[in-house]
């Protein structure tokens, strides 16, 4: 069973920072397509980043670009997000998925990460 595993969420003020990880095992994801989603209470999941199995041109959704930056390690089997100038409206569970394609789709996301939640205070 692949199991993909987020860490590094928590309470932040509005204008600070974290740094979300995903780590894998039983899946090499070197091989794979990784995205970040999330969902906020009351909200459909929606795309956040999205990056290729070679770690090229990151694609971001408008609301955290510049702001958002994703990035990966195949040595270390693992994916990172880092969030800066977070706003409240940042607050959601955040979500790591692998899959075949870099896209912007959940369902073409094969596995899924239990979510860590990320809470940007006002």
């Amino acid at each position: 069973q692949v199991q993909l595993v987020e860490s590094g969420g928590g309470l932040v003020q509005a204008g600070g920072s974290l740094r979300l990880s995903c780590a894998a095992s039983r899946r090499t994801l070197s091989t794979y397509a990784m995205g970040w989603f999330r969902q906020a209470p009351g909200k459909e999941r929606e795309f956040v980043a999205t990056i290729t199995w070679s770690g090229g041109t990151p694609f971001y959704a408008d609301s955290v670009k510049g702001r958002f930056t994703t990035s990966r390690d195949n040595a270390k089997n693992t994916v990172y997000l880092q969030m800066n100038s977070l706003k409240p409206e940042d607050t959601a569970v955040y979500y790591c998925a692998s899959g075949p394609r870099a896209t912007t789709m959940p369902e073409t996301y094969d596995y899924w990460g239990q979510g860590t939640q990320v809470t940007v205070s006002s």
